[in-house]
């Protein structure tokens, strides 16, 4: 979800987040870093851990399954989000926002590891309402209305993701709320305050 964020945000609103300066290349370049950190590593991760038998089942189904995953893929997102705010100057100096959001996304992943401790909320709705909190916030504040398509449509998948965890048992409705309002709390409140 991350690469999908800022896919959209790159290609389809690169005056909003600040990136219009960049070449296509570069934007692709920060993309495939974002992929790898954000979702082959910590895939590739979580089917290590589920080949040892750390994790018993790859849908993680069970409480005892999520926490160890929840907390490496927060360390991996940590350690992304210092990447960009931090080791790379040409990008952490003239867009800023690019480690913030990545700050925004660490923090929902670090509250889904600490829910899950005790409560299996539904990281896909944390994900997808962050992604709408984060364009919705985005284009309040730039006023970009390049970002209505995509916001719409995001908020028309995350009722379709909604859907089919409930429809697949995956997630009570209470979960499902939980997960939509932390990713949305979160990431509207981090572009509102500090983007």
């Amino acid at each position: 979800m991350p690469t999908l964020l800022f896919s959209i945000l790159f290609f389809g609103a690169p005056e909003a987040l600040g990136v219009s300066m960049l070449e296509n290349r570069s934007k692709v370049s920060l993309l495939l870093l974002i992929g790898i950190s954000t979702f082959f590593i910590p895939a590739f991760l979580i089917y290590f851990l589920h080949r040892t038998g750390f994790v018993r089942s790859l849908h993680m189904d069970e409480l005892q399954d999520r926490r160890l995953p929840y907390f490496m893929t927060a360390l991996l997102y940590t350690t992304t989000t210092l990447l960009f705010t931090f080791q790379l100057p040409e990008i952490s100096n003239s867009v800023p926002e690019i480690g913030i959001l990545l700050g925004s996304i660490t923090v929902s992943v670090t509250l889904v590891g600490l829910i899950s401790l005790f409560w299996k909320i539904s990281a896909h709705s944390v994900g997808v309402s962050g992604m709408v909190g984060a364009l919705l916030g985005i284009a309040i504040k730039s006023g970009d209305i390049t970002l209505l398509n995509p916001l719409l449509a995001l908020i028309l998948l995350a009722g379709l993701l909604a859907s089919a965890r409930l429809k697949l048992n995956a997630h009570t409705p209470a979960q499902i709320a939980a997960g939509m309002g932390l990713g949305l709390l979160v990431s509207l409140t981090t572009v509102m305050f500090l983007v």
